[in-house]
Formats: C-alpha cells, sequence, structure tokens
C-alpha cells in the first residue's frame, strides 16, 4: 500500500480487533500520521529524498510495530494515555537517542505513551511494541507476584538487555509480523491472537534486565530541559534571526551549557538543529497551504526567517531532494 492522501490509514479489517498492515511513504508527513490513534511529528535532520516502511500489526490490547527510514529522523508525540510502549533499534548505524538517552545497539527504550521523543539514525529500523495499562498491570502482576506495576515504568528510561536477549527478541517480533503478513487468517482467531499477543509481550518484559538504575534520569531530564526551553523559544521566534546568546538570555544559561546540551540530546548543535526545524516548517507549509492560489514560495519562507530566495532554495533542495516550487506544485497537483 503506498500513502497518497492526507489521511492514509484505514485498517484492512475495520470493525475487527485485530488488523494487519504494511506500507511504503514518500512523504515524511504522511509516514507520520498514517499510524492511526496516535499523534506524531517527525523532522527530518539529514538530507536527501525521504522513503520510508511501516508494519502494524494491532491485537487487542497491544500494537506491534516495525518502522524504518532512510533519513534521520527526530519523532514527538503521543501515543496515548495509559499505554506504554517498548522498543528497540536493533541494527543502529549513526546514533538514536530517546529523551536525552542515547541507546547502544542492545538497548531497550521504555515510557509511558503521553511523551515520546526519540531520534533515530538515517537507515536504521525500529521494533516495538505499545500496550494498554490494563494488560500490562495484569501481566506484570502474573509473573512477578506483586500488585501494580513498578515505578520506574512511569519514567521514559533506556535499559541495557543482554545480546541474547536482543536478539532472541528481535527475531521472534520479526518472526511473529512475518507470521502474520503470510497467514492473515490468524487475526480472525480470538485464541490465537491472544496466544500471540501474550508471547510477544512476555518476551519483551522477560528481555528487561532484572535490575534497572534511573541514579541517572534526573541528570538527563535536566538536559533535556534545556533543550526543550531553547526549542520552545526558537520555534516562537521562527520569524526572526535568533542567535545563541538571545536563546541563553531568554532561558538562562551560558552559550557552552546550550550548545553541549543540543549536542548531548540530539546530537547536532542548536544553530543547526533551528534551521532544519525551519526548513520542515516551510515544507509543511508548502503542501498544507496548497489550496491557497496566492501563496507564493517567497511568502511562506519568509515567514520561517528564511530572506535570501536563492540561498534558501539551495538549501531547501539538498535537504529534501527537490526544490520548494516543486513541493508546492505537487501538493496542488
Amino acid at each position: 500500500m503506498r500513502l497518497q492522501t492526507p489521511h492514509p490509514f484505514t485498517p484492512a479489517t475495520p470493525g475487527l480487533p485485530a488488523w494487519h498492515a504494511r506500507f511504503d511513504s514518500s512523504d515524511l508527513d504522511l509516514h507520520a500520521q498514517a499510524q492511526p490513534q496516535w499523534t506524531l511529528n517527525y523532522d527530518q535532520l539529514s538530507a536527501g529524498s525521504f522513503a520510508g516502511h511501516i508494519e502494524l500489526v494491532q491485537l487487542p490490547g497491544l500494537r506491534m510495530i516495525r518502522e524504518g527510514a532512510n533519513c534521520k529522523v527526530r519523532q514527538r508525540g503521543e501515543l496515548g494515555s495509559r499505554h506504554y510502549g517498548f522498543a528497540m533499534v536493533p541494527d543502529q548505524d549513526g546514533d538514536a537517542i530517546f529523551n536525552g538517552q542515547r541507546l547502544s545497539p542492545h538497548a531497550i527504550m521504555i515510557g509511558r505513551g503521553e511523551e515520546l521523543d526519540l531520534l533515530t539514525p538515517a537507515d536504521s529500523e525500529l521494533i516495538g511494541v505499545v500496550v494498554e495499562h490494563d494488560l500490562l498491570n495484569a501481566l506484570w502482576a502474573s509473573m512477578y507476584q506483586k500488585q501494580g506495576l513498578s515505578a520506574w515504568l512511569e519514567e521514559q528510561i533506556v535499559v541495557q538487555a543482554s545480546a541474547a536477549s536482543a536478539q532472541h527478541l528481535n527475531e521472534m517480533h520479526r518472526r511473529i509480523l512475518d507470521l502474520l503478513a503470510d497467514s492473515p487468517e490468524l487475526l480472525n482467531d480470538p485464541v490465537a491472537q491472544t496466544q500471540l499477543r501474550d508471547a510477544i509481550l512476555i518476551e519483551w518484559i522477560e528481555a528487561i534486565p532484572s535490575q534497572v538504575d534511573t541514579s541517572e534520569l534526573r541528570r538527563v531530564e535536566a538536559r533535556k530541559r534545556v533543550v526543550d526551553r531553547a526549542c520552545e523559544y526558537m520555534l516562537a521566534n521562527s520569524d526572526t534571526p535568533v542567535s545563541a546568546l538571545d536563546v541563553c538570555s531568554q532561558i538562562g544559561t551560558s552559550p557552552r551549557k546550550l550548545d553541549y546540551c543540543f549536542n548531548d540530546v540530539l546530537g547536532i548543535s542548536p544553530k543547526r538543529y533551528l534551521r532544519l526545524v525551519r526548513l520542515n516548517g516551510v515544507r509543511r507549509d508548502l503542501k498544507s497551504r496548497a489550496w491557497d492560489g496566492q501563496a507564493q514560495v517567497q511568502d511562506i519562507a519568509a515567514r520561517w526567517g528564511f530572506w535570501h530566495l536563492g540561498e534558501f532554495a539551495k538549501d531547501y533542495a539538498r535537504q529534501f531532494g527537490e526544490l520548494p516550487s516543486a513541493t508546492l506544485r505537487n501538493a496542488r497537483s
């Protein structure tokens, strides 16, 4: 299935508690929108024409994900209240960062669904599950003979699995997705749904180490707060030149600390990140304002603080693989 419209996703079996879908996308925003019941925003941080793929399986109380892209991407948004996510980036070549924490090849990301902030490197693939609170709570109690979830599950945290556990989990997750792609009739069988759901969720839980260390979280969160406050200020003033000193003055930090926090949390300098976010903003506006026959590239570029049209067009083409005029023309066609 190839995404074509701003409302691209309809489950193949509407009305049933379980469904499976796989598709490719050449548009980053449609890629983000194609995950139902979730509110996601993606920014492309590396250059080139975007190409991504998503595979989703919805089982009762749990969704399985396999997602990849050829570009470095920052994902932010919500996966639903009273939901928890477990995910890995098994074969990363470059920085993968979850809520300000860098991932090693065998790391597992765990967090509440209300707040997602994930940076994935180019040419990487993510696997994961998102599970409802009541299902996770019941299974947790059964496995650990105690009531209530562990307190650290309320954090956004990275834990280190063993190499063997991570490999086994990765292989099983992909094997189940492939099984359901080849035998979709299993999704019409309530018993099979439950067995598959419980099997994959148990594997994710058992891959978590017995001891989870949260001692570094407060320090990570402090650095991320600096980045979040700086981003908020920069985006609120996206149409005017903003210097590092302006940002530091507004949020009360030093240029050295600002640069350190950005490179640690996002793997990029504040100046470079702002420019990339502004370019992504122009691209969204070029597409979303296609209905306005009066909208011109230079008007939208100026709204995001790009005043030299020639330099802007070169940067835009380098980042997205096409001229801004082509984006606007394609959106109107």
